[in-house]
């Protein structure tokens, strides 16, 4: 593949007008893996995002390649961005951030302890990113806005990096997986599955898969609170993505969201952000013993638990199944030990070192 970013190859209206900056190294790989399920061993094929950047990898640096693109365009020198205290997008907004030469703070609310938190603070520490709690009554996020990013002149990104703009970044990986598909490396998938956290991700991939006119079922498994990855949201993500596309060129398809295949799954949310159940934790160590997956139980290991349930309950179906890992397996050079000097961390957020 001549070109890493074939939407805008494809479509050089769209490439002009929202141009990106190279983080990831794309394409990722697809590997086919053994799955024992429904009494049987079956093929499930991985699709690798996790492998998508040597700093930090992940389903986030698809869609910072544009959202940063367009701060740099805009002449902006400071980020900011969103999450809970250990979320995977705000470390990786912080990280390649930095590397475009931008300052970065995260407003950082509180979640259920979970063991990588400790890494993910310390990561922040060690790349200079500003760590500021936020929460509390609307006045008071206001305040905090005001105080922090007013005099700066921040470019805001949402939370997930799922504005219409950040979700192009997974259009262009669902024309990627088609030339995979095209190149011989899979099958067409009948059924893809992948954590639905803030939808980004999986209104991308659906709009590029019509776009590379595959019939695939994207199985969007949600893994936040309805106010986070609803039905009402998740449509008015793709009629803006589609929308946009169209408008920068009039050579993609109009109205493309009419066309999406998407099941989005509600029953392997474990009752709240980062709460682990048993099938959760089943999935987690069957994808490491079977596969030698390194998922986690916040995301990819409910999206993992969807596709096992499936499986053991009605074996392959001779359906073609792909799963996207979305977690990155770059290995970080920190640890989770409390640092010694704290000054920089929220104090109530030295909880989650003990």
């Amino acid at each position: 593949m001549p070109d890493a970013n074939l939407l805008n190859s494809r479509f050089p209206a769209l490439g002009r007008q929202y141009p990106t900056v190279q983080l990831a190294t794309l394409p990722t790989p697809v590997i086919e893996h053994q799955l024992r399920g429904g009494g049987q061993k079956m093929s499930v094929f991985v699709k690798c995002d996790d492998r998508s950047a040597e700093l930090y990898g992940g389903n986030k640096v698809r869609k910072l390649e544009y959202l940063l693109a367009r701060a740099r365009r805009k002449k902006r020198r400071h980020i900011a961005t969103f999450g809970a205290v250990g979320s995977h997008h705000a470390l990786a907004t912080a990280l390649f951030a930095e590397q475009c030469g931008f300052e970065c703070t995260c407003f950082l609310s509180h979640q259920r302890r979970s063991p990588s938190i400790a890494t993910t603070l310390n990561m922040h520490l060690r790349h200079n990113t500003e760590i500021v709690r936020y929460g509390g009554r609307y006045s008071e996020r206001i305040a905090t806005l005001r105080q922090h990013l007013w005099p700066r002149d921040a470019w805001v990104i949402p939370a997930g990096g799922s504005s219409w703009l950040g979700t192009l970044g997974f259009v262009n990986a669902g024309l990627e997986l088609g030339a995979q598909v095209d190149a011989g490396e899979l099958p067409v998938p009948d059924r893809i599955y992948v954590a639905a956290g803030t939808l980004g991700t999986v209104a991308g991939l659906a709009l590029g898969l019509v776009l590379a006119g595959l019939p695939s079922a994207v199985h969007a498994v949600r893994v936040t609170e309805p106010s986070y990855s609803g039905e009402q949201l998740l449509q008015r993500l793709l009629q803006k993505t589609a929308m946009m596309l169209h408008r920068a060129d009039a050579t993609v398809p109009a109205h493309l969201d009419r066309h999406i295949n998407i099941r989005l799954r509600h029953s392997f949310f474990a009752g709240g952000y980062a709460h682990c159940d048993d099938a959760t934790r089943v999935a987690v160590r069957r994808a490491k013993d079977d596969m030698n997956l390194e998922l986690e139980a916040t995301y990819t290991g409910k999206a993992m638990a969807a596709l096992l349930s499936d499986i053991d309950s009605h074996g392959s179906s001779g359906d073609t199944v792909l799963f996207w890992n979305t977690y990155s397996s770059a290995i970080l050079p920190v640890s989770g030990i409390a640092p010694q000097d704290t000054s920089r961390l929220p104090a109530d957020f030295l909880a989650y070192y003990s």
